[in-house]
């Protein structure tokens, strides 16, 4: 499997599962009776939006969604922009977010743990690697140290407890950066050492997998990473950050688990949604 996510590419494997979604999604919407548009162009989503009342949305179950709308922190992620509804749908003047896409990991991500029977099960706090329930916080600001003293700004998609997670669903992969900007991070050279990571044109690949693996060492925190078994190539990339982690108790605390995995522990209403609306 892994010579074949690499014969394939990223960019196909998401392409796939944007196609599968997309169809997925039109004929859930359909089927529900759900205002929708899809996107324009190759890389197709479906966009969903809230209620004329504000009391549901068709990206979310009503549950999940009332329990958002309770909590001012998932609150506010729901205005979190659609950086691509510009030139992806008409411009009809709708306001668009990044949450209403068929395609957004952390919708996907809000929609098991927002949920609110998700924490009450056992088998979800096992495969976290957490102990006790406690409430999900969204966009958590993780403030890495870097070598200069201060912190970066960047967020991980979610902190539950002591477990920094970090999602992925159709996204092409998690980015790369500079080395020269990696070297910036307080805990660079310790975690991964001078020759820890492959460069490609001065580049490294996998900055997200990288600043969470720092963020996780800082802090004292485990990290997950959660994507879908659908997509062998984020598989191998995180294999390949794994290897380059020289601590051996912070490779112990950094875990991937698929959205399939946890699709099989959370409750039965909530699984039929996942199966209907992602596939999984």
């Amino acid at each position: 499997m892994a010579v074949r996510a690499e014969l394939i590419g990223s960019s196909s494997w998401a392409a796939a599962l944007r196609q599968e979604l997309c169809a997925r999604n039109r004929e859930y919407a359909c089927l529900n009776a759900l205002a929708h548009q899809q996107s324009i162009g190759a890389s197709p989503a479906i966009c969903f939006g809230p209620s004329e009342d504000g009391t549901q949305h068709g990206n979310f179950l009503p549950a999940t969604y009332q329990a958002i709308l309770k909590n001012d922190n998932w609150r506010r992620r729901l205005k979190k922009p659609h950086t691509s509804a510009l030139h992806a749908f008409p411009r009809d003047g709708q306001k668009r977010r990044e949450l209403d896409s068929s395609t957004s990991s952390d919708a996907l991500l809000m929609n098991i743990f927002c949920f609110p029977a998700t924490l009450k099960q056992d088998m979800v706090l096992k495969l976290l690697g957490v102990e006790a329930p406690a409430p999900p916080e969204f966009g958590y600001r993780a403030r890495v140290p870097l070598l200069n003293g201060r912190t970066d700004r960047t967020e991980v998609d979610m902190r539950i407890a002591d477990v920094l997670v970090e999602a992925k669903l159709t996204e092409a992969d998690f980015q790369k950066k500079p080395r020269s900007v990696l070297a910036t991070y307080r805990d660079f050279e310790e975690v991964f050492g001078a020759g820890g990571l492959t460069s490609d044109g001065g580049f490294c690949h996998s900055y997200q997998l990288i600043r969470n693996v720092l963020a996780a060492h800082a802090t004292g925190c485990s990290f997950c990473v959660i994507m879908d078994e659908r997509r062998p190539d984020l598989r191998e990339a995180w294999y390949a950050v794994m290897r380059s982690v020289q601590l051996i108790h912070l490779r112990m605390r950094c875990r991937m688990l698929t959205w399939q995995e946890l699709a099989g522990a959370v409750p039965a209403k909530l699984r039929i949604f996942l199966q209907q609306k992602y596939g999984i």
